[in-house]
């Protein structure tokens, strides 16, 4: 009869040790999901777009400032009295940069998708002693749906008959961040000045034919593709 007690009271106090490892165990899964992986996660989130970002604009400004010139692309015509009658586009010249700039973001984007960044996890939690301590997370990206190219023109007075020109290029396009154990997807979009000209004369809205809304392209992402 002593010894059945003895192990009664060893599988109970068994029991117990196990209850408290799984409430334990519970309680660092629960706040490992609603607590640390959403703060890993934004921070990532904020870092991976980021980088994406610089991608973007470096890309459209390598390009642009290259292959872009206002009076090879932008055709003023005028009448016989030197009112501006006719504002257009080259579409083509301007479909052929776009091309480009989505392309090779895609490749860069890409890239950094495979190669990833590592966020130390003192930078993540907002520790100034640590920001640049502690172990690093490896966050990774894969661009998804599609990388959309497009050009915003906009005509803003400027005097007496004076107009100044400005065409954006805007690049759209999604991603998904990845860190171990979760993921989540974000929209990176961001536009860039990349001329500008004052137009002397008066401008009627009827001269203005840019074309712009065929302008741009559209390719789908993460598509392999030899730039």
């Amino acid at each position: 009869m002593g010894s059945g007690f003895i192990i009664n009271n060893i599988k109970f106090k068994l029991a117990i040790v196990l209850l408290f490892i799984f409430i334990c165990g519970g309680g660092f899964f629960y706040t490992f999901d609603k607590v640390i992986t959403p703060t890993v996660l934004a921070a990532a989130d904020g870092e991976m777009k980021a980088k994406a970002l610089e991608i973007i604009n470096k890309t459209i400004i390598d390009n642009c400032l290259e292959n872009f010139k206002y009076e090879d692309i932008i055709n003023i015509q005028k009448d016989h009295e030197g009112n501006i009658a006719l504002i257009k586009a080259d579409t083509l010249t301007m479909n052929k940069i776009a091309c480009d700039v989505a392309l090779e973001s895609q490749q860069k984007l890409n890239k950094l998708g495979t190669i990833g960044i590592k966020i130390p996890a003192g930078y993540i939690f907002k520790n100034n002693i640590l920001a640049y301590f502690g172990p690093n997370i490896t966050v990774k990206m894969q661009p998804i749906g599609y990388i959309e190219t497009r050009y915003i023109s906009d005509f803003q007075s400027e005097g007496i008959n004076q107009t100044r020109h400005r065409i954006y290029v805007q690049v759209k396009t999604n991603i998904r961040v990845i860190i171990p154990l979760s993921s989540n997807e974000i929209e990176v979009k961001n536009e860039i000045p990349i001329s500008e000209t004052i137009i002397v004369g008066k401008i009627p809205e009827t001269s203005i034919n840019m074309g712009l809304d065929n302008a741009g392209i559209r390719i789908r992402a993460g598509e392999n593709t030899n730039y």
